[in-house]
């Protein structure tokens, strides 16, 4: 649950895109939003999804999975602790409640030309960071050019920002080295403001502070929290700052309202739950089906203690996937990929270990006008004819469809498909050999290693195995600890892992480090398939510098039927609703927002039902 989108943080923390053409102009904003205009005007009081009166105090334990090493998350280094963008504002902030929308936070407006070749902030003068110093233009010029310099994805993402310089009292204004792209001023309001006379100083050991490194010593940040503790790998404690500089302004009221924030990691979830049912984690988020449906059926759930609810949520369904590694040359031939997702059999787990909850993912931007559906025409076919000669021919004839295991007949037809896809693509039986493996001319076998963070989707991932098995396919699963798979999904160091791609409602600059060339090479980047396609850069690029919405809808699902019909992934699920458990001491607005239930953001501590609570526990 991030305040922020920090970009050290991981690739579902996807960036608002722009599209504000109506507002185009030098004209000063409180506001951007890519689809129509902001639901609040400049003069609005508070959001309607914050109770504005809601008490401050109390405190929220969570659970962690995995370990950390480090505080810093702009650092390309380190494992970072969970929640480090409690710490930090940037120029603005997002709405959950409204689709590629954010107002000003640090900034008192925004203003760019017609042709979005640059954008100015002025900054408030009332902005201060926890220290207690003013944010100045100086403080963020130095922050686009830290995290830049700190990490590969920052320098990616804000690549077409070749200047930031001081243009009038407390206004700054960043160049871009292109023009019509919709985004930039957006992606420039979402960036995280440091204190420079903080990470250009000395620790207390006398050694300069580096950016670029990793670290254990509480920073200097200004936003609402600011670190009480840090136990290194085993929990971190937020506090609140109690004079926040922004804590009345409308965009913040009503929100943030724990005196202490915490996270507790463990080493898997198992141990992290017994403990949330012992009391002492608060609440726990629930993303397995079997245990939401089994799980909680002991007293402090039966009693109402605790609370078991769920919350629908509208917004693009993210890409969970199996990805492929591009770089394995047993992956290169799209036969070889196509035959992979032939063999999941989806529905067979969705019954058996998923209770029948969840939809089979069928677009990278699911459950949005953004997917491609049917065959492409209008604008769409126009700007895919741009590419003919790169991309499968199957994109103008046939319509992208996951297999479909309905009854045995059909599992044992799509395994038969897939058979003979690998045999054309030169995966054969040896008869000679003493096992039923493929092999390829050379005689080596078509090796894959599934490679797991976390057990949580290990029984789904031992039934595919099961089924790439009978095709011949020397399939493996390896579970490894959370360092260790950091450090091998940073180096690329797998056959076939798992991944999350999310989107936003204006998809933009984003697409080049989740997909473009240019970062398929870049260590610990979010190209984690490693496609190089020229056809997908220029399709990205349409994206990015589309004219308006009708052409960003249209290059959108463009992109989007080129990547489903190269098969880079073996496509999972998805579940409109977040599943939330907690002890009966939180309550929250009568309207949440609609894109997150925000549960550190806009939900309170009950003083009243935490005493009642104790209680009842203690009798």
């Amino acid at each position: 649950m991030p305040r922020h989108s920090l970009l050290a943080g991981t690739a579902a923390a996807v960036l608002l895109a722009s599209g504000c053409a109506t507002l185009a102009s030098d004209a000063k904003h409180h506001a951007l939003s890519l689809v129509g205009a902001p639901k609040y005007a400049a003069d609005f009081k508070h959001f309607d999804w914050v109770n504005p009166n809601a008490p401050k105090g109390g405190a929220l334990r969570q659970f962690a999975e995995g370990s950390f090493d480090s505080i810093n998350p702009f650092s390309f280094k380190g494992q970072k602790a969970s929640d480090l963008g409690l710490l930090y504002d940037a120029l603005m902030v997002d709405s959950p409640d409204e689709a590629s929308t954010q107002y000003c936070l640090i900034c008192e407006w925004v203003s760019y030309p017609a042709d979005f070749s640059s954008v100015t902030f002025k900054l408030r003068p009332e902005a201060r960071f926890s220290d207690g110093k003013p944010i100045t233009v100086e403080d963020v010029i130095y922050s686009l050019e830290a995290q830049k310099k700190a990490n590969r994805q920052a320098e990616h993402y804000y690549k077409n920002v070749v200047k930031a310089e001081k243009t009038g009292d407390n206004e700054v204004t960043f160049t871009f080295d292109t023009k019509g792209n919709r985004e930039l001023p957006h992606i420039v309001g979402q960036l995280n403001v440091l204190p420079k006379h903080y990470w250009e100083g000395k620790d207390a050991n006398g050694t300069p502070r580096d950016i670029t490194g990793t670290t254990l010593e509480p920073p200097v940040g200004s936003g609402a929290y600011r670190i009480k503790d840090v136990a290194p790998g085993r929990a971190i404690t937020y506090e609140r700052v109690p004079d926040y500089w922004a804590k009345d302004l409308p965009v913040m009221r009503g929100q943030w309202n724990f005196d202490l924030i915490s996270v507790d990691y463990f080493r898997e979830r198992t141990a992290g739950f017994e403990t949330f049912k012992t009391g002492r984690l608060d609440v726990w988020n629930e993303n397995v089906a079997k245990d939401w449906m089994t799980a909680y059926d002991f007293p402090a759930v039966k009693n109402g203690q605790i609370k078991k609810e769920r919350y629908e949520v509208d917004r693009v369904a993210p890409m969970q996937a199996f990805v492929f590694n591009m770089r394995r040359p047993q992956f290169h031939d799209a036969r070889v990929r196509q035959a992979f997702n032939l063999a999941f059999d989806f529905e067979h787990i969705n019954k058996q270990l998923l209770y029948n909850m969840y939809v089979r993912t069928e677009s990278f931007f699911d459950h949005s006008e953004l997917k491609a559906s049917g065959l492409p025409t209008g604008r769409e076919l126009e700007i895919l004819k741009e590419v003919q000669a790169e991309i499968p021919p199957e994109v103008f004839t046939t319509e992208y469809k996951n297999p479909v295991n309905a009854s045995p007949e059909a599992r044992r037809a799509n395994l038969r498909k897939a058979a003979h896809l690998l045999d054309q693509a030169g995966w054969k039986r040896d008869p000679k050999a003493t096992d039923t493996l493929l092999r390829d001319a050379s005689g080596q076998t078509l090796k894959a290693e599934i490679l797991l963070g976390s057990p949580t989707f290990e029984r789904h991932t031992l039934t595919y195995l099961s089924e790439l098995k009978l095709l011949g396919i020397d399939a493996t699963l390896r579970v490894v600890d959370s360092a260790q798979y950091q450090r091998r999904r940073r180096t690329y160091d797998f056959d076939i892992t798992f991944a999350a791609f999310g989107q936003s409602e204006s998809p933009g600059n984003e697409q080049r480090y989740f997909w473009g060339s240019a970062a398929a090479d870049q260590e610990g980047g979010a190209n984690t398939i490693g496609i190089k396609n020229p056809a997908i850069d220029k399709l990205i690029d349409r994206v990015i510098f589309a004219k308006d919405r009708a052409e960003l809808v249209a290059a959108t699902k463009a992109l989007d039927r080129v990547l489903l019909w190269n098969h880079y992934v073996v496509p999972h699920w998805h579940y409109p609703y977040e599943r939330i458990v907690y002890w009966d001491k939180y309550r929250h607005p009568d309207k949440l927002p609609s894109r997150a239930i925000s549960f550190e953001r806009v939900w309170w501590y009950d003083d009243a039902a935490a005493k009642k609570l104790g209680e009842a526990r203690s009798q």
